[in-house]
């Protein structure tokens, strides 16, 4: 090691730590690949072959940039750091789909205050087995050491993606019509959103408003630890979206982050139309009930907060359900019909001043 290592380590940065990292990732990466890859790990910047876009008439590029919150923090806590990178492809990729964009290749960046090499290892492993379950290419990261800005435990990861959209086959609210349905797709969990209200709830002094739980309580509503539950990864929705697109004259779609239901379908909805949800016509996991009942979070916040049960929503004819429906079930992802697509100010649908408007009406069985 030459005297400019030492100091640097002695600062707080361990680059041996660093190229170890890499060298435990390497295998997970090539697996995350495209045909449209050249080169591998280790370059100053990922490169993929643009001929490849030479088959669209006019191709539009979306990106998508992201993270997981405060989900780090349960998988620090529990020492579990193979599924946060799942939830970070999660975030991207789905956002990035709703226009019915294929997501080609990602990117991630890891902050840490020390490199343990087996914990980047577990996380970009995590990313590269989500890639390959969305399709596209990890081309390449930055792990970056950041002593004392970070406890030696800490990390946060972000990540971006880029996609190819045919102009002529863009989703969205210009597109949505009187008469559509609205087709939920189940989430897997709670995703990778709300943590910091689920956490207060559950996790939480008692003296502050929280239960007080620890993270190994097991919890018979759930069926498992506490933990367990709150690392569920983020269902990937990206293969089963676009084949959603190719086979059906779906219009729009919208992924149920941050805001919750609500607030992301009206992102994707033209400002003349309003829909309405039947909340009836699903039970969210109990996950989201236990929330609501142990913090005695009003229904109005946790719908804010939470995606309650549906991670995905489309916006399509209703003489293509039944096809879109086997089509989500081909990859796993149960679907259901919502809600309904009108004009505002029809009879029952209230004028918005914003427009663009979405109701959630009736309740949750067992709610």
């Amino acid at each position: 090691m030459t005297d400019g290592q030492n100091a640097y380590a002695r600062a707080g940065v361990d680059i041996e730590a660093a190229d170890t990292a890499i060298e435990l990732m390497k295998g997970y990466v090539a697996r995350a690949s495209r045909p449209e890859v050249i080169g591998g790990l280790g370059g100053f910047a990922g490169l993929f072959d643009a001929s490849a876009l030479t088959k669209y008439e006019r191709p539009l590029l979306a990106t998508s940039t992201d993270g997981v919150g405060t989900k780090v923090a349960i998988a620090q806590a529990m020492d579990v750091h193979d599924t946060i990178g799942f939830d970070l492809v999660g975030m991207v990729v789905d956002d990035l789909v709703v226009c019915g964009a294929e997501p080609l290749f990602m990117t991630d960046y890891i902050a840490t205050g020390r490199v343990v090499p087996e914990r980047i290892a577990a996380i970009v492993k995590g990313i590269a087995e989500a890639c390959q379950v969305a399709g596209c290419a990890l081309v390449g990261g930055e792990t970056a050491e950041h002593p004392g800005l970070l406890a030696p435990d800490e990390y946060d990861v972000a990540g971006a993606t880029t996609g190819v959209v045919e102009a002529d086959r863009l989703l969205g609210p210009g597109r949505v019509r009187p008469g559509d349905v609205v087709l939920a797709m189940a989430a897997s969990g709670l995703h990778s959103n709300g943590y910091s209200l689920v956490r207060h709830v559950l996790l939480g002094a008692p003296d502050a408003g929280g239960a007080g739980w620890s993270l190994d309580r097991n919890v018979p509503e759930l069926g498992r630890a506490l933990g367990e539950e709150l690392l569920t990864p983020t269902r990937i929705y990206a293969k089963a979206c676009l084949e959603l697109a190719d086979r059906t004259g779906v219009h729009a779609m919208s992924h149920v982050t941050g805001g919750g239901l609500a607030a992301n379908l009206e992102r994707v909805m033209p400002v003349e139309l309003t829909a309405t949800i039947d909340r009836g016509t699903w039970t969210p996991q109990p996950v989201f009930d236990l929330v609501r009942r142990v913090g005695d979070v009003p229904q109005a916040d946790l719908e804010a907060t939470l995606n309650c049960g549906v991670g995905m929503v489309a916006l399509l004819p209703a003489d293509d359900v039944d096809e879109a429906v086997r089509v989500l079930a081909g990859h796993g992802v149960r679907a259901w019909v919502a809600g309904e697509v009108r004009a505002a100010g029809a009879a029952g649908f209230a004028q918005s001043q914003a427009g663009g408007s979405v109701h959630l009406t009736g309740q949750h069985p067992g709610w």
